[in-house]
């Protein structure tokens, strides 16, 4: 599954819910009517997750709306930074969890390279330097240890950020930006990913998913009467687990080292290897993932109708995008060995991600 980035796309909510007239036809009507909006991006919720767990979040269930999509690779990194510049990842050139910039890769999440610390070395405006939010500048309410971080200068520069501490200081925050007249706020909220990479998609992610739902039916009570709740997420999940795929020798041999994540895994061919790599690649692995040269998946639309000079530098030469559960793990990424959930690839699981709004 593609993202549809001419129309219902995590990359295109935020520009029509600022002002895109007419607003279009994926667009909930309460969010496109309503005086104020709180867009709340509850990170990890995927569509297919929400509809497995019917009868489970009565607040979720009684809005409007429907289904869009993620951006590619749907992880956190691309797409939060899609959701904030309106443009999709080949455009504004956060490529993926841990990419490849000027001969190192950078892990985005804690903007970090093998040597350390990257904040002085990989400037966050320079790697990412397109304007957020269509140049407004909006209270975004989101846990304040983020504040400072290289990610968060990246896709949130020059918004007026409102740190909370807990969830209860989270719905305090934005009520007290609806009652100050803003006109926009953007929430965002991460628990349910965390449990859903440490556990899966078991027990403890039905229980954080209905803490998620009590969450929106207490921004539900703090919204004025004109405003309304807008519920997104950035990514599905699926339950990976041990379905880990060796690489095998054959492919790895022309590999140089790697990127992106255990669901969207990206090869770096040694010197003059790119397109043994390919036919290794797509010969040996082919069962479990959907394996593309970079031309091609950029000539398929995966990154955007565009795709810029810095995104094109920062992909590897091929692409592993998982089939099923399965995982790619990166010798140089250890920690993810432990994960549960999962996510990055074009599955439905990953890629569909409610639109929901309701208005007071």
């Amino acid at each position: 599954m593609l993202p549809d980035y001419a129309g219902g796309c995590i990359a295109n909510v935020v520009p029509s819910l600022l002002g895109a007239d007419p607003a279009p036809s994926w667009l909930p009507e309460a969010a496109a009517t309503a005086d104020q909006v709180v867009l709340l991006v509850l990170d990890g919720l995927g569509w297919r997750q929400l509809l497995d767990r019917a009868g489970r979040c009565p607040n979720l269930e009684a809005m409007d709306g429907g289904t869009i999509t993620s951006v590619a690779p749907s992880t956190t990194s691309a797409a939060l930074t899609s959701i904030a510049t309106g443009l999709a990842p080949g455009a504004h050139g956060i490529t993926g969890y841990r990419m490849a910039v000027e001969g190192q890769v950078l892990n985005t999440l804690t903007w970090s390279t093998a040597s350390g610390g990257a904040m002085g070395s990989l400037e966050p405006e320079r790697i990412q330097p397109n304007p957020v939010f269509l140049g407004a500048a909006p209270p975004v309410v989101n846990n304040a240890m983020f504040a400072r971080g290289g990610f968060t200068a990246a896709h949130l520069a020059g918004v007026r950020y409102v740190g909370y501490r807990t969830v209860s200081t989270l719905v305090v925050e934005v009520g007290a930006q609806l009652r100050a007249g803003e006109p926009f706020v953007f929430a965002y909220y991460d628990g349910l990913d965390k449990v859903g990479h440490e556990f899966g998609l078991g027990e403890h992610y039905d229980a954080e998913l209905v803490a998620c739902d009590r969450l929106v039916g207490e921004l539900l009570g703090a919204l004025p009467p004109g405003a309304a709740l807008v519920v997104t997420a950035d990514h599905g999940q699926v339950h990976s687990g041990a379905d880990v795929v060796e690489i095998p020798d054959a492919v790895t041999r022309h590999v140089a080292y790697q990127s992106g994540e255990d669901r969207f895994r990206w090869l770096h061919a040694k010197p003059g290897h790119a397109d043994e790599l390919a036919a290794v690649a797509a010969d040996g692995l082919g069962d479990s993932a959907w394996v593309r040269s970079r031309a091609d998946a950029i000539a398929d639309g995966w990154f955007g109708p565009e795709v810029g000079a810095p995104a094109q530098q920062r992909y590897g030469d091929v692409v592993l995008a998982a089939r099923g559960t399965a995982a790619f793990i990166d010798p140089a990424d250890p920690g993810s060995v432990r994960l549960v959930g999962r996510h990055g690839s074009l599955t439905p699981e990953e890629m569909l991600v409610p639109l929901l709004a309701l208005a007071r």
